[in-house]
């Protein structure tokens, strides 16, 4: 499958020194400037996202998919920043016509701005299935859409990232999750205006790439440190290992296809996502084969009764040149 996202989904936090510390706060904004610039220069052709934006709007209210004009603009039209436009379609004349035009910086900012209008003009409601789902019944029928102010309505992201999940996010809630519930969850970023999500899914699949072609690990070695789906984040984060196991090839195999399908929607959309980085915790195995790297065993997390089969896992040290290594490979393997 060739690649279709480009290598900002890579996000880097970098944590500058600065030894006068009058500067260190405008060399914050000019680095966070040069990476906005990047981002916006790698970002999904115009047509993508707002054939993307326009597809939420199929799902979601199937029956006004044409009410909506949507239309990427340029930031110089928001003052500099990201930002949605809400107006008055100009061609409106009759039933079928669209009657809405909202303009965005990104696809996520007309989506956005979708939920804007539909919670402050015609008073629906969208959240979680669990929390109400998507009320909508409050929407006027095709033709009969409230009209905004001539003017128009300019509503500013007040920062440029609304970043979203947790690590642990992965085992408690998408576990099991199929396309059709990632494709939901990823409509209710944007319309929530998310761009910074992480995307998580998939790194087991990655992980054994690595470790057997760079080094020379079994499967019997990962099968002792992956754990099963539902502890995957406690595995990824050295609490344990094994446990819950061990990962079958087939779902690592479907992961990893679900992965580049999270993406590639995420990209069309104008998201970012933030993707997993090496954070030093390896399998056993890595001590055997590298007896001279600076490994050190962690103690028990309480969670497996200080059973060595699944607790006390091993951590490189960041200064040991293999963590580099490790690293590197990791990420080279991720963008193939």
């Amino acid at each position: 499958m060739k690649s279709i996202f480009p290598a900002i989904f890579l996000i880097a936090l970098q944590f500058l020194y600065f030894p006068n510390t009058s500067l260190s706060s405008t060399a914050g904004v000019h680095s966070i400037s040069r990476l906005l610039q990047i981002q916006d220069r790698q970002r999904a052709p115009p047509s993508v996202q707002e054939a993307a934006a326009s597809a939420v709007l199929r799902r979601l209210l199937p029956a006004h998919s044409s009410s909506f004009h949507f239309r990427i603009i340029a930031k110089d039209q928001c003052g500099g920043d990201y930002c949605f436009v809400i107006e008055n379609h100009p061609s409106y004349t009759r039933t079928g016509d669209p009657q809405i035009l909202i303009s965005g910086t990104t696809g996520v900012d007309i989506v956005a701005g979708l939920h804007w209008y539909l919670k402050q003009r015609c008073g629906s409601h969208i959240s979680w299935d669990k929390t109400g789902g998507s009320q909508l019944s409050s929407v006027p029928k095709v033709g009969f859409l409230p009209r905004v102010q001539e003017a128009g309505i300019l509503v500013t992201r007040p920062v440029p990232w609304s970043y979203y999940q947790n690590a642990v996010t992965s085992s408690y809630s998408f576990a099991w999750w199929d396309w059709n519930r990632w494709e939901k969850e990823i409509d209710w970023m944007a319309l929530q205006g998310i761009n910074l999500p992480l995307a998580f899914t998939g790194q087991e699949t990655i992980w054994q790439k690595v470790f057997q072609e760079k080094f020379n690990m079994s499967t019997s070695d990962l099968d002792d440190f992956f754990g099963g789906p539902a502890f995957l984040a406690w595995s990824r984060m050295g609490n344990l290992h094994g446990w819950g196991g061990p990962l079958p090839q087939s779902w690592l195999d479907q992961q990893l296809d679900m992965q580049k399908k999270i993406l590639a929607r995420m990209y069309e959309l104008g998201m970012t996502p933030v993707l997993p980085a090496f954070s030093g915790n390896v399998p056993a195995a890595l001590k055997r084969i590298f007896p001279l790297a600076k490994i050190s065993r962690l103690g028990n997390w309480f969670s497996v009764k200080n059973d060595l089969k699944w607790c006390c896992t091993y951590l490189l040290d960041a200064t040991d040149p293999l963590f580099i290594d490790i690293g590197k490979a990791f990420i080279e393997k991720q963008l193939q």
